[in-house]
Formats: structure tokens, sequence, C-alpha cells
């Protein structure tokens, strides 16, 4: 045997531990000598505490030894037990083996038993079977009764019967024997059918059964609610699916509801696609979706689960019809109130109080999630359709307009005058008013639309005067035939005038803004060539009167002191007259166009080389005759209030110091300064006037031309032409023979 402290190390080890701690607290304790006569009580305490630890030491080790003595007693009895067990089993598996013979005749009882257990089944259902078509005209009947609920669960048992049938024999791959079960219970085809039937009659008279009779409405839902449970069951329930399953019926009850509100309104083959018809259809389409939509929300809520969300779906399928039904209309040839009234009804009414937005049917009532009725493109492509028959409409309007404005320019009256004698017609006021209330009209819809009729009345407006210039310039080939008509031909064009600057001074207030309103570039050409072929034609009215007077110059009678410009300053002064009754600042125009034409006649006149001064004597009458004539008429230009500043007559002056010149041989520095001031005074000129004075020799005629060859002149922005607008006769060729030289 090894030593105690080989076999139990630790406790030799535990001792040293003990030890050295009981020699270090000695020590602590008895370092000092005062403490030493306490050794006998330390002794004493020590003694007791190491008894009372062998104490609980021996107490531990006690009952450890009788827990582990009584495990051991329980191990032996185990042991004991599961020996007997042992060999009960091996008993109980020899007498299995012995009996194995029996168990094939329990397999046969099985089977029996499982044949009994059908049977059993079958006879307990046989009295339910042999009732079947007897139940079959009973539900029939309830259902002509309407018994609707009755019926229902009758037709719920026999298609349960029928089901758990056919289950039985797809669990037992009996599928032959289906087709003889389908064909015994063929009457709940025609049941459901009947029931079908009364069931969508009843949900296609909903929103008056809601209100009449909810009773039968109520139990319509609930029938259709069942249906709904019995196919969710089979549809969870994968194995076996029976015909006709599943019915679906809350899905038709919506497509019926949704085929109700369709039919019942949204037929476009049945309305009147004229302004006041579609106007009666779209009024009775607001009353009659608010008053069923108070139905739904007042009555058909009540009387429906609360997860059919019926006045939701309800809002949903009345805008979708709407949607469809507009765009239907939308498809035939509307005119312009049609289009009007669509656009102004989906702008507009469908979202105002009076419909949509109803306070009876807020805030139940949300359409903002649905869309807007008519797409942006629809509504741009129906605001250009309606655009394109209201310029349909001014355009024939603005035709009459014309006509009847041509047929009063031929009255044997002057036109009518406002309270300052000034002539008009109402011609503007038509116009502008026509165009301005078809502005305003469409802004009553959007302000795109707005923009729209503008653009389009400027641009019709614009084709107006182009026909007004036609119509003038007809006018005034009728005029040239015959003088005499129109009997009042330049008071009408005056009015036209004071028509065309009404229409310029007013065509601004059409501008849908205002504050920022510009007349287009090419209207205001428009209205500029229009005041310019005007003037035009009373220019050549005068020019008319005048050219009679103007042959009659330059001439010696002429010299001689005749009233030749007096008459022609008396034919000035009525036309003066009669410009007075347009506005000022055309009179004015028309003030300096006509001295404008009077100085290039007068001086057309004097280069036609009807005359040559023969003597210095002739010469200085002809420079008497050109001052007189010159201040004559620019003092009338200047009583009737056209500035000198404003005049061309100065060419006359200026052109009377190169007649009036004594020495020729200062021509050169004359005409010099002549083309610095009127640059536009061609070689021609310069040596048609030469000619005139009858004493300038070929030296100096080339010295002048030649001067004014190394003098071109450029024409001014601002200059007006005086003289590149008259044309000097080509000189005349001299004689020649036939194959011989010029003389």
């Amino acid at each position: 045997a090894s030593p105690p402290d080989e076999e139990w190390p630790e406790v030799e080890k535990a001792e040293k531990l003990a030890r050295g701690a009981a020699l270090k607290w000695a020590s602590g304790v008895f370092y000092c000598p005062e403490k030493l006569e306490g050794l006998g009580q330390y002794r004493s305490r020590e003694t007791q505490r190491n008894s009372s630890i062998q104490s609980r030491l021996k107490s531990t080790v006690q009952s450890y030894l009788e827990g582990v003595n009584a495990g051991l007693q329980q191990l032996r009895s185990a042991a004991e037990e599961v020996q007997s067990v042992c060999q009960d089993l091996g008993a109980a598996r020899w007498a299995l083996l012995d009996s194995a013979d029996h168990f094939q005749v329990l397999q046969q009882m099985r089977a029996l038993m499982a044949e009994h257990v059908q049977l059993a089944s079958v006879v307990k259902v046989l009295p339910q079977l042999f009732s079947v078509h007897e139940v079959f005209s009973h539900t029939l009947q309830l259902l002509h009764e309407q018994h609707l609920l009755e019926a229902h669960a009758e037709l719920m048992m026999l298609e349960h019967l029928r089901d758990d049938i056919l289950f039985q024999l797809h669990l037992h791959g009996l599928s032959s024997a289906q087709a003889t079960v389908l064909s015994y219970f063929s009457g709940l085809q025609e049941l459901n059918e009947t029931l079908a039937k009364q069931l969508w009659g009843i949900v296609g008279r909903s929103l008056q059964l809601v209100r009449e009779d909810p009773v039968l409405f109520v139990s319509a839902v609930r029938i259709i609610e069942r249906e709904e449970k019995i196919d969710d069951a089979l549809l969870l329930d994968a194995t076996f699916l029976p015909p006709g399953r599943p019915k679906g019926w809350r899905q038709k009850f919506y497509h019926i509801l949704q085929e109700t509100i369709t039919g019942s309104h949204f037929h476009p083959a049945c309305v009147d696609t004229t302004g006041p018809g579609l106007s009666r259809h779209l009024a009775a389409l607001q009353r009659d979706v608010v008053a069923e939509l108070h139905v739904v929300k007042d009555l058909m809520v009540q009387c429906v689960p609360a997860h059919y969300n019926i006045l939701s779906i309800c809002t949903a399928m009345y805008h979708q019809a709407l949607t469809s039904h507009l765009q239907d209309i939308l498809q035939e040839d509307l005119d312009k109130q049609a289009l009007f009234l669509l656009l102004e009804w989906v702008l507009h009414v469908y979202h105002s109080p009076e419909m949509m937005s109803h306070p009876g049917l807020l805030p139940e009532v949300d359409i903002s999630a649905l869309g807007p009725l008519m797409s942006p493109d629809l509504v741009d492509q129906t605001e250009r359709k309606y655009v394109l028959k209201v310029k349909a409409s001014v355009l024939e309007w603005m035709q009459r307009t014309l006509e009847v404005e041509f047929k009063e320019w031929f009255r044997e009256e002057e036109p009518e005058m406002d309270h300052q004698g000034f002539f008009q017609s109402a011609l503007p006021v038509i116009v502008m008013q026509m165009l301005n209330e078809n502005i305003q009209v469409a802004s009553l819809i959007t302000g795109s639309l707005q923009q729209k009729v503008y653009s389009m009345a400027m641009e019709e407006l614009e084709a107006f005067l182009g026909h007004l210039r036609e119509a003038l310039v007809q006018c005034g080939k009728e005029h040239q035939r015959d003088r005499t008509i129109p009997k009042y031909y330049i008071p009408y064009l005056l009015a036209v005038l004071n028509n065309n600057l009404a229409l310029s001074s007013s065509v601004r207030s059409l501008h849908p803004d205002t504050a920022h309103s510009e007349v287009p570039v090419s209207l205001r050409a428009a209205l500029d060539r229009t005041q310019r072929k005007v003037c035009q034609l009373l220019l050549e009215e005068l020019l008319l009167d005048l050219q009679p007077l103007c042959m009659q110059l330059p001439s010696r009678k002429w010299l001689s002191g005749s009233q030749l410009v007096s008459s022609m300053c008396e034919v000035i002064d009525k036309y003066a007259k009669d410009f007075s009754r347009v506005r000022k600042p055309i009179f004015m125009l028309l003030l300096m166009e006509s001295e404008h034409l009077v100085t290039s006649q007068y001086l057309r006149a004097l280069m036609q080389k009807k005359m040559v001064c023969k003597s210095e004597e002739e010469r200085g009458q002809l420079c008497d005759r050109l001052l007189q004539d010159a201040t004559q008429l620019r003092e009338l230009f200047h009583g009737l209030g056209l500035d000198r500043s404003q005049q061309s007559l100065e060419a006359v002056f200026a052109l009377r110091e190169l007649i009036c010149l004594k020495d020729p041989a200062l021509l050169s520095l004359e005409v010099l300064g002549f083309i610095t001031k009127y640059p536009d005074v061609s070689d021609e000129h310069v040596s048609t006037l030469l000619d005139l004075r009858g004493d300038v020799s070929k030296e100096v005629r080339h010295m002048v031309l030649e001067m004014m060859a190394q003098h071109p002149q450029a024409l001014p922005e601002s200059y007006q032409p005086i003289f590149s607008i008259i044309l000097v006769p080509a000189p005349e060729l001299p004689f020649c023979l036939r194959k011989g030289k010029c003389a």
C-alpha cells in the first residue's frame, strides 16, 4: 500500500495551507506580549470551533453514505425488473409467432367493417337521395315565390349532399361513377341558374329596392356572402373542387352593379348632341348621379357588409362610366355650344358643390384619387375642336359683316358720323364685340382655352383686314370705271380709315393679360397695310382731279399768269375739308401725303420737256412763276396745319435756284448743293432741268454731269424720296433710213 501522502496529495496540500494560515494568524495575534494573557481563551475557543467543524463533517459524510446506499438498492431493484421484462417480451414474441395465422382473419374483418361503415353511410343518406327530386321541386317553388333564403338553404343542402358523394368517389378512385351522380343531380344547375337570375335581377334594381324593399336586397347579399364563404373554404382545401366552383358571385355582384349604372344613364346613341339637347342630358346626369350616390351613402351602405366598401366602389363606377360616356360623345361632330357645355361640365360642374362635392356626400365621397374625368390631352384636343368651331362661326360672321359693309359703301347717303363729326360705321363695334364675347366665354373654362381663342381671334382679324383690302380694291375698280359710283366714295373711304384706327386702338383690350397686352406684329402690319391702301385710294382720287391741271404746265400761257395753281389749291382745299372727317393722326398723314403728291406732280410736269426757255426774260418769268406757285401752295398747306418743316415743296424753291442762276458757269456748284440736299436726283433729272433753262452749253452740261459722277450721294435712312418717283421721258431717237446712216 502506498503512503497516504501519495494516495491523497490534495490532503497534504490542504494541511500545509491550513498550518500556514494558522501560523500567520497566531503570529499576528501573539506578536504583542500583552496578548499572551488571552492564550487560554484562544485555545478554548479554537477547540470548540474544531469540535463544531468535525461534527458537521461527520454529519455530511454520514448523509452522503446513506444516499449512496439507497441508490445501490434502487439499481439492484431496477436490474431485477429489467430482467423480468425481458423474460415477458420473449414470451410475448413466441406467442405472436404462434398467432400469425389468425391475423389474416382479422384483415378480412377490417375490410368487412369498412364496407359496413360505407353501407351504413349510404343507408343513412338514402332517404335524402330518394327525396332529391322532391326537394328540387320544392326549392324551385320557393324561388318562384321569392323565398330566397329558404330556397338557398335547400340548394346548399343538395349541393353538400352531391359534393360529399363526389368526394367519396374521388377518394376511392371511382371517377367513372361521377357521371351517374352528376346526372342524378342535374336539377341543381337549373336551380342555380334560376337563383342567379333572380339575384342579378335584384342587384340590377338595388337602388330602387333599398328605398322600397331593402329586405329582398339584403337577402340577396346574404346569399352571395354564403356562396363566397363556401368558395373560400373549398379553395383553401385544394384536394377536391366540386363542379361549378368557385361561383364568384361577389365579383358578379359588382359586375351587374356596373352594368346597371352604365345602362341606366350612359347610352351615347340616345343622346341629342346638339347644344340644347346635350345641356339637358348633362343636367339630368348631374341630378341622377348625385341622387343615386345619396341613396348609396344613406341606404345601401347599411344593407351590405362593410368590407364591400360599396360607396367608394359605386363612386368609382360612376366616374369610370362618365369618362367612357364623355369619350363616346366626343366622337360625334359636336357644335361649339355642345363642346363648351362639355368642357364646362367636366372642368367646373363635376367637381362643384352641386355635384361630386355636394355637402351631403362629403367627406365619404372623394374623387381626388380617381384621376381627372378627361385626361389633359383630351381636354386640349377638345379645346382645339372648340376653337375650330368658333373660328368657323367667326369667319362666317365676319364675311356677312363685310358683305353688309361693302353694300353700305354704295348707298345714296353719307356714312354715319360720331358726336365729333368723324365718319364711321358699325363695323369695328360689331367685330370687336364678337371677338371679345368669344374670348370672354372661353375664359369661363380655362386660361389655356382663352389664350387659344385669343390667338384665333387675332388670326381671323388679320384675315378679315385682308378681305377688307380686297373689297376696297374691288370698290376702287368700280369707281374707276364710273366715278359717280359709289356716290360717296371718299366719305366711305374716310370711314374705313376711322374704323381701322378704332380697331387698332381697341384690339389691345382683347388680350387676356391686360397688364402685358401687345398687338401681334403681323396684325399691326395688317392694320398698317389697310391704312396705306385706303390712303392710296384717296390719293389716287386726288391725283385724278389734279392731273388735268398738271397737264397744262409748263406752258407759256402758264408763264403769262394763269389761275392754274389757284385751281389746284381749290381742289386741294376741297379734299382737305373731306379729310377733316378723319381723326387727327390720319388727317395729318393724309395732309403730308397730299402735299408730297402735289410736289411730285408739279415737279413731274416741269420735267416733261414740254417747254424750253428761249431767252433770259422767259427764264425770269419762269422763276417768278415758280416762286408764286410754290409760295401759294406752301401757304395753303401751312394754313391747313402742315408745318413748313414737314413740307416737300422746298424742292420747288431749290429747283427754282437752278433756273434763276444767271451765270451758267456756276451751275456745277449750284447742282452740287442741290444733289446734296436731294440725293435721289439722277443725271436725267439734272439734264432735263438744264434743258429747261435753254442756255446751257454742251461743255457746261458735261462738266455738271461729270461733277455729279464724282460726288455720288447715299440716301439717308429717314429721307423721303421725291425725285426717284419722277420718271423723265426718254430722248427721241433721230430718224433713220433703211440701209442708211443716221443723219
